[in-house]
């Protein structure tokens, strides 16, 4: 039995990029917890059978639109307040990069970005959290190494 490539929870980064000149892009402390989500939206069209018309009908579907949206949750690292407060506080969306690197290559999606919405909380006797939600603005590129 072979075992599959795997990637680590470290190896799984979001990273947020820099407003002017060149991007640089750097992940922000805090996430104990994250994903990235990719979505389509579909329209469905009801497709008969022509030569046997009493045959169920089948559907078809096709994209109308993709999105993606990335979640985060864990805790607020000084480091990283402004970071977030400054993405969230923008009318523009942001430069966002998403990575996972496996021993075998890195995936990549790169693009913009809203963070649409930013919770911070406190439990007595813990410390301050943070839950991010992040929206896609146009479309992210996907580069592989794998």
């Amino acid at each position: 039995m072979a075992t599959p490539v795997t990637a680590r929870f470290g190896k799984f980064r979001v990273l947020i990029g820099s407003g002017s000149g060149p991007i640089v892009y750097a992940a922000p402390c805090g996430f104990t917890s994250k994903s990235l989500s990719l979505t389509k939206s579909l329209s469905e069209v009801s497709l008969p059978d022509c030569d046997e018309p009493d045959a169920p009908i089948v559907l078809g579907r096709d994209v109308e639109s993709i999105s993606a949206s990335v979640s985060g949750d864990g805790v607020l690292a000084a480091a990283a307040v402004t970071t977030w407060l400054d993405a969230y506080e923008s009318t523009e969306s942001i430069p966002v990069k998403i990575e996972i690197e496996f021993s075998s290559g890195t995936v990549t999606w790169t693009g913009n970005m809203h963070v649409e919405s930013l919770e911070l909380g406190a439990e007595q006797g813990g410390r301050v959290t943070l839950n991010v939600s992040m929206q896609s603005d146009g479309a992210l590129v996907r580069t592989d190494t794998l």
